[in-house]
């Protein structure tokens, strides 16, 4: 863990290993050793905790007890919730309990365990005469997917739609990745006509997308014997790509080109596999039980050479290996001139009720400009100006990120208030799926999902418009996998993303459906997207302990929580990596910078 993670979390280290120290497994109990909890590791779904209690409390010939009395409690270090006295049925050596419980589920029970109670009977007393704790915590996966809540140390996430100003969604970033071919062993560029072809369509992309946000370099490699062993390799032609793309000036700011590369790693090669044609799903599978086992490079490379067919594959996907991938994220140029601004600025401090500029002017304007709080004064002029859902729809979305951007409780509230009433002038004067779907997402912020869901799910039928359903669909998504509904969830995020989070939730869909494989792309495309997020980690560390390789899953937490403080604090509590916590691994992490 980084020097800087470690002071931050001391304090709360302190208390969490206090809280649980009174808790251990390893007592001996006179009367209540012979008990089952059904599962193990209370897990959330939906709205409550299921679980089956059953067991036996034996009779002894000397001391029986007299009335005995077993009560199950779920409580925390400030909460308890009693869930009452456990029916006892004699038998001739022992009383026999079974009891199945559906609890709601509340934020403390977290950090809370469920304790089962036992009482002699042979006097009325307050205190047990013994008490076994059957759970620490409860599984809370579901809640890990992300719906637009900012946290103190995390990115704050991009939040509410805009009507955009014209038929495109002037606003809307695109992704665009571009394959460059070498040869085997080479890293001397190639100029081809495959490669001066992907050149042509980079070149079409940015005229088209100008407002260019990122470009990323990755170089990579084949597991060919003709790929050599140097791990320079795809490094070298990262650069010798990056050469190329300065000498044919296609970026006005070199410096924003991240340059990178990938060795002895099968994520490109599980990407080509994903969208082969020539396998069906089950053979798929055969190859993702071996990429997910959690075995080096090495050792799976030398697995894969056991299945069936892996030749033909081979022979078709590890050419499509000896490249340098180029990934750029723009968007469409914006803007009204400066001559337009000069009046648009005179008009914002006048009274006039008139104005030289045209609607989309002022639409236009308000999209280009950087700042919150200018985009808020034009919102609020053209409120003024023109008969329109398009100024209160967007100044509502510029309330709900200034709500983003503060952690104070009750400013937050009413900002998210004054947005909810500029979305519903909004849809005053015209029903419009933008300000239905923010309505949902202010909603989802305070964690009202079920009626989230009503709102965003009257916005999709509304449009086709791509990018809306993209941003739509995200987020129902989210919402579908904390309502429990797994398998729906998977579907919604059948779209390529910009953000780390929404492939996170994909994962997350994927691995709460049992659909491993596609669960594991995911995370790790969350993961090449921002390691800083953190997210793509965690998920990656719960699809290994959830196949029993606590050593990948260690390594994978490690990463999670040097990226993402928040993320440690969750993992203190999640009963997923109990054995981790419970091993010297779990401390080593500690340790390490």
């Amino acid at each position: 863990m980084s020097a800087r993670l470690f002071p931050k979390i001391k304090n709360f280290l302190f208390l969490f290993f206090f809280f649980w120290s009174c808790i251990s497994y390893a007592q001996e109990f006179r009367f209540i050793e012979n008990v089952n909890l059904s599962p193990e590791k209370l897990e959330y779904f939906r709205d409550s905790v299921r679980f089956k209690v059953e067991g036996s409390i034996p009779i002894e010939s000397v001391v029986t007890p007299r009335n005995p009395k077993a009560i199950l409690i779920f409580r925390s270090s400030n909460n308890s919730l009693d869930l009452g006295e456990l029916e006892l049925k004699k038998n001739l050596s022992d009383y026999s309990f079974e009891a199945e419980f559906r609890i709601a589920f509340k934020p403390w029970m977290q950090e809370g365990f469920l304790e089962l109670q036992f009482f002699q009977g042979k006097k009325e007393t307050t205190e047990p005469f013994e008490k076994r704790t059957l759970a620490q915590g409860i599984i809370l996966t579901p809640f890990l997917a992300k719906v637009g809540k900012a946290s103190p140390n995390e990115p704050i996430p991009d939040v509410g739609l805009i009507i955009p100003a014209g038929a495109v969604d002037q606003g809307a970033a695109q992704t665009k990745s571009f394959l460059f071919q070498f040869d085997p062993g080479s890293s001397v560029y190639k100029s081809s006509t495959a490669n001066e072809k992907q050149f042509e369509l980079v070149r079409d992309f940015v005229t088209e997308n100008p407002d260019v946000k990122s470009v990323k370099i990755t170089g990579i490699q084949s597991p060919e014997n003709s790929e050599g062993k140097n791990s320079k390799l795809g490094m070298d032609r990262a650069q010798s790509l990056l050469r190329e793309i300065q000498d044919k000036k296609l970026f006005l700011r070199d410096s924003m080109i991240e340059v990178g590369a990938r060795w002895n790693d099968w994520f490109d090669f599980r990407l080509l596999l994903r969208d082969f044609a020539g396998l069906s799903t089950s053979a798929k599978d055969q190859y993702y039980d071996v990429l997910m086992n959690g075995d080096d490079f090495l050792t799976q490379k030398e697995k894969l050479k056991d299945i069936r067919g892996f030749d033909q594959v081979a022979r078709q996907l590890y050419p499509k290996l000896r490249a340098a991938k180029l990934e750029v994220i723009a968007k469409p140029g914006m803007g009204i001139g400066l001559a337009k601004m000069n009046i648009l600025q005179k008009e914002l401090t006048g009274n006039s009720s008139n104005s030289e500029l045209e609607f989309l002017d002022w639409a236009l304007a308000a999209e280009s400009s950087a700042r919150l709080e200018e985009k808020s004064q034009i919102y609020i002029k053209m409120t003024e100006l023109f008969r329109s859902p398009l100024p209160y729809n967007n100044l509502a979305v510029v309330r709900m990120q200034q709500a983003q951007r503060t952690f104070n409780p009750d400013e937050k509230e009413n900002l998210w208030a004054e947005a909810e009433w500029l979305l519903q002038q909004a849809l005053r004067i015209e029903e419009n799926p933008y300000s239905l779907h923010n309505l949902g997402q202010i909603l989802a912020l305070r964690g009202y999902y079920w009626e989230a869901y009503k709102y965003l799910s009257n916005a999709s039928v509304l449009t086709r418009n791509p990018d809306f359903l993209k941003r739509n669909e995200a987020l129902r998504g989210a919402l579908d996998i904390l309502r429990g509904d797994y398998k729906l969830a998977t579907l919604r995020f059948d779209f390529e993303y910009t953000e780390p989070s929404s492939y996170f939730n994909k994962g997350l869909a994927h691995f709460l459906a049992k659909e491993y494989a596609k669960a594991s792309l995911a995370f790790e495309e969350s993961v090449f997207l921002s390691r800083e997020f953190g997210y793509g980690y965690y998920g990656l560390a719960l699809l290994a302990v959830n196949s029993g390789q606590l050593e990948v899953a260690t390594i994978q937490l490690q990463k999670a929580i040097e990226a993402n403080e928040e993320l440690y604090k969750w993992m203190l509590f999640d009963p997923s990596f109990e054995e981790i916590r419970n091993s010297e691994d779990f401390f080593e992490i500690l340790r390490n910078d």
